[in-house]
């Protein structure tokens, strides 16, 4: 059967305005944000309007036995969504509405292409709060958050995304719609599939929809900023927040190189000395009387670890001035070069050391790398600043990449924390887990996809 053949059905299907075949248009849908991951060329780019859309493309790339790469909106930085030569990039972003809020069961369902932003927004005026908040908010979308597990600034009290999600609609590897999960608050019929598939990747199915918990609104965040002569110092406030049970809604970090940054950028000083190594930045969601206490609880806990400043305030404006700094690093660090962002999650108590280690390899592969991250949970974004014109100080960063990857396992961490694995950290994947645990990954994939239709090479290899 011939690949014309393939995309006649499809346009029989979806109409011909849904499948795009000019190398032009598809080249633009063949990869996410991450540099380091290869792509290739898809033989054509639907994107179907309606559940029904999608299980006729399954359908029919499964009868053509043409692999399925689903996508969203592109924002990853793991190339889970790039496309490989010859496959169907599946764009989920026309389901996009929100089906229903229920704000008696403080529950919503969503079609994975509602955009983040545009749903944290909607469910507010019900007075409700999704939790997840990636750093592209205001353009991923939900089916890209549920098929990386993506987590966010907020992790440290509200989790990540499977933490908000009670069931899942997905489409299998023969076209049939799987519907998972619940809408009460308990449940524990039956193998949890539906967080088998949140972080999948798109390697078992296409999720078409989604019922998510959501919280009560909470109270506008106050904020408290702590600067730090030495990152050993800011690492040990961090471990006595935890050992003394604060949970604050947001625990930010930055390093020195990071502060520079942030500060260039926004042409201002941040307050902090000449030799500032390290910023904390945390918020309280409480309120009133019980946000003056975390704050107050928190402040202390920097003071006693050795903070040279320690400043918070319930002025809202003065909060969102503080975190933006946090907020710009990665737009800051282009004035020196592009940057290629890691993502690893280290305990807490080791923060410092994943830092020093980061600082070592910058030295040793004469690179810039900043490092920014959740330190309220761990997981830390150092980013790589290189040269584009330079394939020399491309591949130092791929080097330092890697190295950074080897520290974090190093000290008890993983590989990611929250962007994936995608086509860059396959066989990091495979370390971390070892022989047995990419077996078990192997034996669901081929149970649910036997045919490798859905993203292969993604993850792992069969």
């Amino acid at each position: 059967m011939s690949n014309d053949a393939l995309v006649t059905r499809l346009r029989e299907h979806l109409g011909k305005a849904a499948v795009l075949t000019d190398a032009d248009v598809t080249d633009a849908y063949s990869r996410d944000m991450m540099p380091l991951a290869a792509a290739g060329k898809p033989l054509a780019v639907v994107l179907p309007s309606d559940v029904e859309g999608v299980q006729a493309v399954v359908k029919a790339c499964a009868e053509f036995e043409v692999p399925i790469v689903p996508r969203g909106a592109g924002s990853g930085l793991s190339g889970a969504a790039n496309a490989i030569d010859g496959c169907v990039v599946l764009v989920l972003t026309k389901l996009d509405q929100i089906v229903e809020i229920d704000e008696g069961n403080r529950l919503a369902v969503v079609q994975p292409g509602v955009v983040n932003l545009d749903f944290r927004d909607e469910v507010e005026k019900h007075g409700l709060f999704y939790p997840p908040d990636p750093s592209s908010y205001d353009w991923c979308t939900l089916g890209g958050n549920l098929s990386t597990n993506a987590g966010g600034l907020c992790c440290v009290k509200y989790g990540v995304t499977t933490d908000s999600v009670l069931g899942l609609e997905v489409v299998l590897a023969d076209g049939s719609l799987l519907k998972t999960g619940r809408r009460t608050v308990k449940g524990v019929a039956g193998y949890d599939l539906a967080r088998l598939f949140v972080g999948s990747e798109g390697t078992l199915g296409v999720i078409t929809q989604a019922t998510v918990a959501l919280k009560p609104l909470p109270q506008l965040p106050s904020t408290l900023v702590a600067a730090f002569n030495s990152t050993e110092a800011a690492g040990e406030a961090v471990a006595r927040v935890v050992r003394e049970g604060l949970v604050p809604s947001l625990l930010e970090i930055m390093d020195a190189t990071s502060i520079k940054a942030a500060e260039a950028y926004l042409k201002t000083d941040l307050g902090t000395s000449a030799d500032c190594k390290a910023l904390l930045l945390g918020q309280s969601d409480a309120g009133g009387e019980v946000a003056r206490r975390e704050l107050a609880a928190l402040e202390q806990i920097c003071v006693d670890c050795g903070a040279d400043l320690a400043y918070a305030t319930e002025d809202l404006e003065e909060g969102k001035m503080l975190l933006q700094a946090r907020r710009v690093v990665l737009t800051a660090l282009e004035l020196y070069g592009v940057w290629l962002t890691d993502d690893v999650c280290v305990p807490r108590t080791r923060i410092a050391e994943l830092i020093a280690g980061c600082e070592r390899i910058s030295e040793e592969v004469g690179l810039r790398i900043a490092v920014v991250g959740h330190a309220g949970d761990g997981n830390m974004h150092p980013t790589i600043v290189y040269s584009p014109d330079s394939e020399e100080e491309f591949a130092r960063a791929k080097k330092a990449f890697d190295a950074i990857l080897e520290v974090s396992l190093s000290l008890g961490g993983t590989v990611t924390g929250e962007h994936g694995i995608g086509r860059i950290k396959r066989e990091w994947l495979a370390r971390e887990i070892g022989d047995v645990g990419l077996r078990v990954h192997r034996q669901i994939k081929q149970a649910l996809d036997p045919g490798n239709l859905f993203n292969p090479g993604s993850m792992f290899s069969l």
